[in-house]
């Protein structure tokens, strides 16, 4: 481990409220136990153009309370090629960066994975997404901060859904998993969620309209996570021919749901896993992701976290 004298860490992929307290935490830590830190901006994307800059304790100054990612962000399409990972990997090489930390999704985190696997070189992961979809983890940074500004937004519409007696059909991020949605639905007490994982073959909407809506109740609240086919605009769609006698109204939350100042518990996770990635590089450990798994700190192989699926708990 004598080697590994310089660490660099890079944000990627969609933004999540909780990075920064992430960067900050793993600067920190890594200065702490001696390591020099290099910063790498707008992702992989970055990386490939060697946009680097050295950190110290100050560049991470006054930052834990803030939304998105100071190091930037971007989707790069270029990396996903053995060409693109090889102008990354020189970069590595060219500023003497020894490891890697990832904060970001499943892609970002695949993307760590080949990496380290094509050059044999230490990566470790951190779980960034809002969507709380990355196996070997209880929480991702970002899912709780979410949680809460759907759960606001679901409160205030459903004051207009009652004083108009309207059904909302409210679309949510999350479109492989249904975490938002289905917790978010029990959070604000919404009638119901259409998530992907229900798997049982039924018709959602209609079992909805069935068991859900009694006839003393005109207003109500369905959380859908979104989806390029059957959204909240799919289902609205539906109950406008279907079932017209009822007022019907979609609102799609979008973008607004990653940003906002992160929640006190997305800040304690970020930065307890952020000071975990330093210790998994002090202990020897390479190619893991750092989760939280019944409030413990775990290291779980990119493999495992990327390839498995966390299913919601029917």
């Amino acid at each position: 481990m004598a080697k590994i004298r310089c660490i660099g860490v890079l944000t990627s992929g969609g933004d999540a409220p909780g990075m920064n307290a992430a960067i900050r935490a793993i600067t920190r830590s890594a200065i702490c136990n001696g390591f020099k830190v290099k910063a790498i901006y707008r992702g992989y994307e970055g990386l490939m153009k060697g946009e680097v800059k050295t950190f110290t304790t100050e560049d991470v100054s006054g930052i834990i309370q803030t939304g998105g990612t100071i190091l930037r962000t971007a989707r790069a399409a270029e990396f996903r090629t053995p060409e693109g990972r090889k102008r990354a990997y020189d970069t590595l090489i060219k500023e003497g960066i020894d490891a890697l930390i990832v904060i970001g999704g499943n892609g970002s985190l695949t993307g760590a994975m080949l990496l380290a696997e094509e050059y044999d070189f230490p990566c470790i992961g951190l779980p960034g997404t809002i969507d709380n979809d990355l196996y070997g983890t209880d929480n991702t940074i970002g899912y709780d901060t979410t949680l809460n500004t759907i759960m606001d937004c679901v409160d205030k519409i459903r004051d207009t859904a009652n004083s108009h007696e309207r059904i909302f059909f409210i679309e949510v991020m999350g479109r492989d998993a249904g975490f938002l949605a289905q917790n978010s639905a029990i959070a604000a007490g919404a009638e119901a969620a259409i998530i992907p994982e229900d798997s049982t073959g039924a018709d959602q909407l209609i079992e909805f309209m069935e068991r859900g809506i009694r006839k003393s109740k005109k207003s109500c609240i369905v959380i859908v996570s979104e989806s390029p086919k059957c959204g909240a605009l799919y289902y609205a769609d539906r109950v406008n021919k279907e079932y017209p006698e009822f007022d019907v109204r979609v609102s799609i939350l979008g973008h607004l749901q990653r940003g906002g100042r992160p929640s006190a518990r997305d800040r304690v996770l970020a930065s307890r896993v952020g000071v975990g990635a330093i210790n998994a590089l002090v202990q020897g450990q390479r190619n893991v992701m750092v989760g939280i798994r019944n409030h413990e700190i775990v290291y779980v192989p990119f493999i495992e976290a990327v390839q498995k699926r966390k299913n919601i708990d029917p």
